[in-house]
């Protein structure tokens, strides 16, 4: 079959049935003579933890711990991208004397003394005199609220500026500890200009040279006691209330939905679009439970031609999203949906989030508006088909109600876990049905699977081969007929693993 035949599969009723009817105990059975069988396979020891975290649990699920998250702050030119690829190993994150290059918050996962972290390369702020304090608070902030430490980097040749004293006085005010790096000390004639730093108040600074590596494994021992062994800021505690962040392009009525929930007037709504510019964090009791509501700024067009206030309220709220569990993204049924709504479906998607799909002022709609939505729907947003829909009227209250059962189907689904035994159940019925297709004289074989973490769904296949997209597109539509996963992403990962060469 070709990788469009795969895509063409309908759903299999009988499919669905056998898996039901499995045993469940000889599918234990099964699945851990094909975790002994990968003895035969060259592994390596991030492999062997995930198989082993596997084995502590009955089920065999795995919930991979957060890693720490440490930031990267400063203001434009003074060396942090390049401190970021220095840190990572690699030429990754964009280098250049012009200030304001990097522009958005970029996560790299590193890694230092056998602990891996996320490194967070945060944007410097430019450098407009009218709108420099709430510039540098604002992507501060961000960067600040979203990690577990934060490296403060200056340029120990300038020595400390204004801008770097409004950054002080913003750090001043969190519990996160903060590691003050003087940059581009080159040699040791330059380490006494780092001493002036010292008048920042934020304690002793590390001289380093991000360019050409001095002092930098000193600085990352440093860090490496300054951050925990898991996150305390990637995960909310159990039992907070769950949170839920309104997405949508400007004036598609965010700020209405949330005032309808809330029972109150808590938010502006104006008929100027762009009225939200910060995001507003609000616990409202719905349908019986209490959620965390953040009603975000309207994304306009793309980050980096954004600029001043549309520029920082985009990045407010990738952060809203960052910090929530589910998204409800509100589109607005009278106009046609355009490429704003789905580059913002896009970015939910891309943040592994659950997700809902909002459709607002129904009670505006026509018949022949309905019909031209319904061909949008099937046209645009056959991707998300999974997304449970919601057509309410923010304005009028209309079918608000039908909101909470469209988050917990979400969130449930987010959540959910497959034990490894259910799981290679499942990829043995449907592999001895629907084998992949030859490539090259050989069949790629799917060795073993386990689910490596929830939120989302994440499963990993140990396989012989490369799996065509087309067939692990297959793989997760087959995942979602069995298993639901209505309103969440689900990740299929593969490791393509060979046979151990015997010894002669």
């Amino acid at each position: 079959m070709s990788e469009q035949d795969y895509d063409e599969l309908g759903p299999d009723e009988g499919f669905v049935e056998r898996l039901q009817n499995v045993d469940e105990e000889l599918a234990e059975q099964r699945a851990e003579s094909l975790r002994a069988g990968l003895g035969e396979y060259e592994l390596d020891n991030e492999d062997l933890e995930l198989l082993e975290a596997g084995e502590e649990r009955a089920d065999g699920y795995v919930q991979l711990p957060a890693l720490p998250v440490l930031a990267v702050v400063g203001r434009p030119n003074v060396g942090k991208s390049a401190l970021v690829n220095r840190i990572i190993g690699r030429r990754e994150a964009v280098v250049e004397d012009t200030p304001g290059v990097t522009r958005d918050r970029v996560s790299y996962k590193a890694e230092w003394g056998n602990r891996r972290f996320t490194l967070v390369d945060t944007g410097g702020w430019e450098p407009d005199a009218r709108g420099i304090d709430k510039s540098v608070a604002q992507q501060a902030e961000i960067a600040i609220d979203l990690a577990d430490a934060v490296l403060f980097v200056v340029d120990a040749n300038v020595g400390p500026t204004a801008t770097d004293e409004h950054v002080v006085r913003l750090l001043r005010q969190t519990d996160r500890p903060v590691i003050l790096v003087a940059n581009k000390v080159d040699d040791a004639v330059q380490e006494p200009n780092a001493a002036v730093l010292w008048s920042l108040g934020l304690g002793e600074p590390m001289p380093v040279s991000a360019l050409h590596g001095r002092g930098v494994a000193d600085l990352l021992d440093l860090v490496m006691t300054k951050l925990p062994e898991v996150s305390k800021v990637a995960k909310e505690e159990l039992g907070a209330p769950r949170r839920v962040a309104i997405l949508g392009r400007p004036n598609v009525g965010k700020s209405s939905l949330l005032n309808r929930a809330a029972g109150e007037e808590r938010v502006v709504v104006n008929d100027l679009a762009g009225t939200t510019r910060d995001p507003i964090d609000e616990q409202i009791e719905l349908g019986g439970k209490v959620w965390r509501f953040v009603d975000t700024a309207g994304i306009r067009k793309r980050v980096h031609l954004q600029q001043g206030a549309d520029f920082y309220a985009s990045l407010r709220t990738t952060a809203a999203l960052e910090k929530a569990e589910v998204a409800v993204v509100v589109l607005d049924v009278t106009e046609p949906i355009g490429v704003q709504d789905l580059r913002i479906i896009d970015l939910v998607l891309e943040s592994g989030r659950a997700l809902v799909l909002a459709f607002n002022k129904w009670d505006l709609l026509d018949d022949e508006r309905r019909w031209q939505l319904e061909r949008e729907v099937e046209r645009d947003l056959a991707h998300v088909a999974w997304a449970p829909r919601v057509n309410i009227s923010a304005r009028t209250g209309r079918h608000l109600e039908k909101l909470v059962p469209a988050l917990e189907l979400a969130l449930d689904s987010w959540d959910t876990r497959i034990p490894t035994g259910k799981f290679n159940a499942f990829i043995a019925e449907l592999v001895a049905e629907f084998p992949h297709p030859l490539r090259g004289g050989k069949q790629p074989r799917i060795l073993f699977g386990t689910q490596a973490q929830t939120q989302p769904p994440t499963f990993v296949l140990f396989t012989t081969g490369f799996l065509d997209p087309g067939y692990r597109r297959f793989i997760m539509r087959r995942l979602r007929e069995v298993y639901g996963f209505e309103g969440s992403p689900i990740v299929v990962n593969m490791r393509v693993r060979e046979k151990r060469q015997r010894r002669k």
